[in-house]
């Protein structure tokens, strides 16, 4: 009994879920010929929802149905996850981050949804309505430009050796470097 509590309420360690998500692109593509992919679901919700204006909203949106059920799906194993206190743990943060953050006013608590985020008066902040509203287009903007998220480039693109996921991946790896090390320190002191 222990053991499936430790499974169902405990993270699972790097070694074993990076190969569980890898294991899950090819078997995807052997078994159902397609690729795994987030980002594009916005396309097929437009296309489903609102009349084709353009050439690039005019194809068979059902042809993807599984797509967006995979992505309902991550929608509501989160909502399952918070609701049940899957993500109430506990975890132990390394002095050295602790120290890094603290120089940045950070106090970083040990849990999966910290408060200074997940909270109600974190969301009344007009600072964090501006983070969000223009991190989210800047995703999205990124997102199309690049022709794909990290999840269809960096998992599914590079499993299938194409080009321009290794640029669009290095692209990523590179912007999130800068992002943490340069754009969040200077956000924090705002």
């Amino acid at each position: 009994m222990q053991f499936i509590q430790d499974v169902i309420y405990k993270p699972w360690p790097w070694y074993v879920v990076g190969p569980l998500i890898g294991l899950t692109v090819p078997l995807l593509l052997l078994i159902e010929n397609k690729t795994l992919g987030i980002s594009a679901n916005l396309r097929h919700i437009c296309t489903a929802l609102l009349p084709a204006k353009s050439a690039f909203f005019q194809y068979n949106w059902k042809d993807h149905q599984w797509n967006l059920l995979f992505a309902l799906g991550i929608v509501f194993a989160g909502i399952f996850a918070a609701v049940s206190g899957l993500l109430e743990y506990n975890f132990d943060i390394h002095p050295d981050l602790q120290k890094e953050l603290a120089k940045h006013n950070v106090q970083l608590q040990a849990q999966a949804m910290p408060d200074f985020i997940f909270s109600t008066s974190a969301l009344a902040s007009f600072k964090t309505w501006l983070l969000l509203v223009a991190g989210g287009l800047l995703v999205g903007f990124g997102t199309r430009y690049a022709g794909g998220c990290t999840s269809g480039h960096t998992i599914s693109g590079l499993s299938g050796l194409q080009w321009p996921a290794l640029v669009a991946t290095i692209a990523f790896m590179v912007g999130g470097i800068i992002s943490a090390n340069f754009v969040l320190p200077f956000l924090l002191t705002l």
